[in-house]
């Protein structure tokens, strides 16, 4: 059963996806920091993208939000994102989140 985080991350320092980057997306970091302990990202699983209206008019100009990726970790999933734009009460360089972590028998390789 998936478990609700919603938790800041910290990318783990040598090396992203300079493909994605290339196409004016965040790269996937090859892990990441969470509670003290590191998870390297084995497996990239899925992708998609979130975006919205900007303000309150439904004609107002539609801007993308987040960038979502499932993946492996170790003996999990879970699903991050990274915000396009950094919270005005946080950090500027916080962008990812772990949004959602999957443990058991589903998630091994």
């Amino acid at each position: 059963m998936p478990e609700f985080v919603s938790e800041r991350i910290t990318p783990i320092a040598g090396g992203f996806d300079t493909r994605s980057m290339a196409r004016g997306e965040p790269g996937l970091p090859r892990g990441f920091r969470w509670r003290g302990d590191d998870y390297p990202v084995l497996e990239l699983l899925e992708t998609w993208k979130q975006s919205s209206r900007e303000g309150a008019h439904a004609q107002g100009e539609l801007y993308l939000r987040r960038h979502y990726f499932r993946v492996r970790v170790s003996d999990a999933e879970w699903i991050v994102y990274f915000t396009r734009q950094p919270s005005r009460s946080g950090s500027p360089k916080s962008r990812w989140f772990l949004y959602e972590r999957r443990a058991g028998p589903q998630a091994a390789p």
